[in-house]
């Protein structure tokens, strides 16, 4: 897998894998819609998440949970150019979470450093031409539609093969509009037109090398998603609920780590944290150490480079 060593332009650099920072500003997320909704109380819940390690804070105004209706681009933009210009002003590495290009727009010029698109550069044609000209670096997930039928969509005879494919195809479809592959990263999508019921994430998770091919990081974005639930359910057959779920996140980073991912996105952020130093520490045998045992130190983890 390209390794977490990758460089990205005006992205913090590690010797480890990254995580990114969960800050919804929406009323309708499916783990945490309305907590941090208010500007100001999202701005202090990023400022927390990069004191508690995160290396990037990502920023979203528009729920993608299945079956969430689309905001306007008006309402999308009120919510986060201004949690972003701040967060940016303090020093944070900030991505923005969004599907349009005008908001990725708006959002660059206000600080945010990487553009985490969930629909691959497909919800909006204008995406591509936009990150080409700002040479920002973008998130391109395996996506096949918006969120209200995305699930009828998740139809596969080999689901490693086709998401892999899928992705090629998008990254040549990027580069024809003139983005440099050096920008990109590759999200496989899980939970986005994957049925937990068919393995289809794990299937995926399990063959991570499979996409050492396409030559780009990978961001590995599955904190607190129904697979992780289903899998975990009770005697009765009921999934374990979202915010039950964060021990199984932990664990999916570790791995996530392990297998050479460039980033980890989760809502938790200090646990994760704290293992993929860990995961660094045991693959390097303590190589990135000091002279006294300590790792880099945890906290405002998105203000170097």
């Amino acid at each position: 897998m390209a390794s977490t060593r990758c460089e990205l332009p005006g992205l913090p650099r590690r010797e480890r894998c990254l995580v990114m920072g969960v800050v919804n500003v929406t009323p309708d997320s499916f783990s945490d819609g309305g907590r941090w909704f208010d500007h100001g109380r999202a701005v202090e819940h990023g400022l927390r998440l990069a004191e508690e390690g995160a290396d990037i804070v990502d920023v979203g105004g528009e729920s993608t949970r299945p079956g969430a209706p689309r905001v306007s681009l008006e309402e999308e933009l009120r919510r986060v150019v201004p949690v972003v210009r701040e967060l940016a002003r303090q020093g944070v590495a900030v991505s923005v979470d969004t599907m349009r290009a005008q908001v990725a727009d708006h959002t660059v010029q206000a600080g945010a450093r990487l553009v985490n698109d969930v629909s691959g550069g497909l919800a909006d044609p204008s995406m591509a031409r936009l990150v080409a000209k700002t040479g920002v670096a973008y998130v391109l997930m395996h996506w096949r539609g918006h969120s209200h039928d995305m699930q009828r969509r998740a139809v596969y005879t080999d689901v490693v093969t086709e998401v892999h494919q899928e992705l090629r195809t998008r990254m040549e479809a990027m580069a024809d509009e003139g983005v440099d592959p050096a920008q990109l990263v590759l999200d496989p999508g899980l939970g986005f037109a994957k049925k937990p019921e068919q393995a289809h994430n794990w299937q995926l998770l399990a063959h991570l090398d499979r996409f050492d091919d396409l030559g780009r990081p990978l961001l590995i974005a599955g904190s607190r998603k129904r697979f992780l639930g289903r899998l975990l359910s009770d005697a009765d057959g009921n999934d374990r609920p979202f915010s039950e779920s964060d021990d199984a996140t932990l664990a999916l980073t570790v791995l996530s780590a392990a297998a050479g991912a460039w980033c980890v996105r989760v809502h938790d952020v200090r646990p994760s944290a704290d293992a993929v130093r860990v995961q660094a520490a045991w693959r390097t045998g303590g190589a990135l150490l000091d002279d006294q045992g300590r790792g880099e130190p945890v906290g405002r983890g998105g203000s170097g480079r």
